[in-house]
């Protein structure tokens, strides 16, 4: 009986980590086309949730033309695309201006600051590769 309740477990939290792993595709893609959202880190999240649920879905996404050498640099060297770390940091930029000149608000920018300065030296830590 506990094989079974472990079984049920496994294949639930296999839907959910393949279900996640979609959902963070899609927002990926939103990131391609919205300059708002960042492409890198949500495929990250979603080719570690494919690499837990589904060996077809991460080799799909690692052989994409398109996303798969940034999954690959990432996981092999820790690196994301020049590029792609420079559109980051400038998005991050941008949106704090353009969050600054809406809000009006001196504490309401500097709450936007703070919420942004982490990921922001992260990424401008963050090796380049090619």
């Amino acid at each position: 009986m506990d094989y079974q309740l472990a079984q049920v477990g496994s294949k639930s939290k296999v839907f959910i980590l393949k279900v996640t792993g979609i959902f963070f595709v899609g927002l990926a893609i939103l990131g391609v086309v919205l300059p708002i959202l960042p492409t890198t880190p949500f495929l990250l999240v979603a080719a570690a949730c494919f690499a837990k649920s589904s060996p077809e879905l991460q080799k799909k996404l690692l052989s994409n033309k398109t996303f798969g050498p940034m999954i690959h640099d990432w996981q092999k060297y820790r690196s994301i695309p020049r590029k792609a770390k420079r559109i980051a940091l400038l998005t991050i930029v941008l949106s704090v201006c353009w969050s600054a000149f809406m809000l009006q608000s001196a504490m309401l920018t500097l709450l936007v600051v703070a919420l942004v300065t982490g990921p922001f030296i992260f990424l401008w830590r963050v090796p380049e590769s090619k």
